[in-house]
């Protein structure tokens, strides 16, 4: 791929409103967040475990999630309960190798039983909603989370993390966009750090919809110009993940800001679903220290049509500032 650097002047300072876009609205019902414009969902934000799939067993319950994110045009971008991982959903943020007071919590594979009464070793969990709003270019909603181990005697609260998440329709470059910013605060609950060994996936996950599932049906791109196999393993600025629904194309860019911890940050591209994660636990061994809060930053730019790697470099280069 050629260096981005002929074309970025082109492509720099993008965003701007919709010309004539509603406003951004935002409703609860039934433990779901909805938030849309023109009464065109944005997306659904998943507070308390919802309805099981018939078959799906109760250990995979979940809430504290993004599902469904939407295209402009209304195509679905993420999937909910996927038969070959049931514990991978939208837009989530959990870790997986860990070490706590001489236990190993997975918040991520929910499928690990830890408990006699079917609890998985652990859970992130959705405790309360602070706030939400709606405007008129913006909408959006402050909630807390609880990281709970449910691998010791009684259940134990590991982390207590802060979700700010902020929704725009907005146009780059004539091209229509939503764009969703997510930044993660998490915290310990107590006077124990938690532990990251290294490991290669655990933090924020995203899930593709349904129709990527097959492994040629799944686009993957990184700010470096790798594929899904390449791009593996290695660190970027950012990372595009979509394909054809309903026979036309559509997906997400995932932004990393330039101020995450070990910024550009590693990958996981799944090679056998659609799946991602940005995994800083892949340089090495780390923690999350009392006292000591753990900010990380993401913006969504969800859109109809192919990606193009200079527009959303310009896009990266625009939330970098």
């Amino acid at each position: 791929m050629k260096p981005f650097t002929t074309r970025f002047l082109t492509w720099f300072a993008l965003l701007i409103p919709a010309q004539g876009a509603e406003p951004i609205t935002v409703a609860t019902a039934d433990g779901v967040l909805n938030v849309s414009t023109g009464g065109q969902p944005i997306f659904s934000y998943r507070m308390e475990p919802g309805p099981l799939p018939d078959g799906v067993a109760a250990v995979y319950a979940h809430g504290a999630y993004l599902h469904p994110v939407f295209t402009p045009s209304g195509k679905l971008v993420t999937a909910d309960f996927p038969p070959d991982h049931r514990h991978q959903r939208g837009i989530f943020f959990a870790w997986t190798k860990t070490e706590f007071e001489g236990r190993h919590p997975d918040f991520w594979n929910l499928g690990k039983i830890g408990q006699p009464d079917g609890k998985p070793t652990a859970e992130v969990r959705f405790d309360r909603l602070e706030k939400s709003w709606g405007g008129p270019e913006s909408g959006g909603f402050l909630s807390q989370h609880r990281f709970i181990d449910h691998s010791a005697e009684a259940p134990h609260d590991v982390l207590h993390e802060t979700w700010e998440v902020t929704a725009r329709r907005l146009v780059a470059n004539g091209r229509p966009a939503n764009v969703i910013d997510l930044v993660s605060t998490q915290t310990c609950a107590g006077a124990s750090p938690l532990k990251l060994p290294k490991y290669h996936y655990g933090g924020l996950g995203v899930r593709g919809q349904a129709a990527w599932d097959p492994v040629d049906a799944v686009t993957m791109l990184t700010s470096n110009g790798d594929d899904r196999t390449k791009g593996d393993a290695t660190k970027a600025k950012w990372v595009y993940l979509g394909g054809l629904v309903d026979g036309a194309p559509a997906g997400m860019a995932l932004l990393i800001h330039p101020g995450n911890f070990r910024f550009p940050q590693p990958l996981r591209l799944n090679p056998k679903n659609p799946q991602l994660c940005v995994a800083p636990s892949q340089d090495g061994d780390w923690s999350i220290e009392p006292g000591q809060a753990y900010t990380s930053r993401y913006r969504f730019v969800v859109f109809d049509g192919t990606p193009d790697a200079v527009w959303i470099e310009g896009l990266w280069g625009e939330y970098a500032k």
